[in-house]
């Protein structure tokens, strides 16, 4: 499958599921892949924060990439996620990620240097388009101006851009990403505000648990019809919010309750209490998404 043009784009920070000896169980992984080929899930996000990118090391996380590009079988598409500021050492793992089936690459916005430098070597020199992400996991500042952000989305070969959840920097971020770049809210309790703001696709994880639902409130938020989206969304505030304050073990817990080998974080994080598990299923039966 060529990379998705059509909007909305829905894709989704891939977990591994482990082996009791911490190592990634690639068959689970590819069940996992071939389970949400039967969704509206556009693509797989590989080697991010949902995928507990800094637990992994890079070998791993190629080798996760390889496992589910070949799952998906061409049906879908995948970005490599790298979160690396030496453009040496992040154009390696980008050119590894491309042999081993990325079609994509998710690269994260140094929080020191020179940017725009930064991404002038990536770009021009990345063997796969790049998505450019401005995660700074809860820091007050930014890792770029607005203006930055929007000159590096403008640069050939960037594909497009995720947001973080500071919506007051993000709605000025709007006015800067181009019209024909990808622009996408990374966040489930965000979708219909992102739509609201102009974004045209999604990358959050809760993707992984409902893409239907992602999907729907992207369709009709993208078409105006915010009256309708904001029904589903209010169904999900619940579910997001444990997911939020719970990270993967939460990620990890909700997939296992809808059927899929999420199996538990890599240690020393610990799974998801008994108590918080059932209080996600209980969300889960308010989002509609389980039972």
């Amino acid at each position: 499958m060529t990379i998705p043009q059509t909007d909305p784009v829905v894709v989704a920070p891939t977990p591994n599921p482990l082996r009791p000896d911490d190592s990634i169980d690639h068959d689970a992984l590819a069940r996992n892949v071939a389970r949400w080929l039967k969704t509206p899930l556009s693509g797989f996000v590989v080697g991010s924060a949902g995928g507990e990118e800094f637990f992994l090391s890079d070998a791993e996380r190629i080798a996760a990439v390889k496992t589910v590009a070949d799952a998906h079988g061409g049906s879908r598409f995948v970005i490599g996620g790298i979160d690396n500021p030496s453009t040496t050492e992040t154009l390696r793992l980008a050119e590894a990620m491309a042999r081993a089936g990325a079609d994509v690459v998710r690269v994260r916005i140094p929080m020191r240097g020179d940017v725009e430098a930064y991404y002038r070597e990536v770009v021009q020199k990345c063997p796969v388009p790049v998505v450019v992400i401005h995660q700074t996991f809860g820091k007050s500042m930014m890792a770029a101006t607005p203006e930055q952000i929007g000159g590096i989305c403008s640069m050939d070969n960037v594909f497009g851009y995720i947001t973080d959840h500071n919506l007051r920097i993000e709605w000025r971020m709007r006015q800067f990403v181009p019209a024909d770049k990808k622009f996408w809210i990374c966040n489930g309790s965000l979708l219909l505000l992102g739509a609201l703001m102009g974004a045209n696709g999604a990358c959050m994880f809760f993707g992984n648990w409902a893409p239907h639902l992602v999907m729907d409130i992207m369709k009709l938020g993208m078409n105006g019809r915010f009256a309708e989206a904001r029904k589903i969304q209010k169904r999900m505030i619940d579910a997001d919010y444990i997911g939020m304050t719970h990270g993967v073990a939460a990620l990890k817990a909700g997939l296992n309750l809808l059927g899929y080998e999420g199996t538990v974080p890599r240690r020393p994080t610990p799974p998801l209490s008994a108590e918080d598990t059932n209080r996600l299923a209980t969300a889960f039966r308010q989002a509609g998404i389980l039972d």
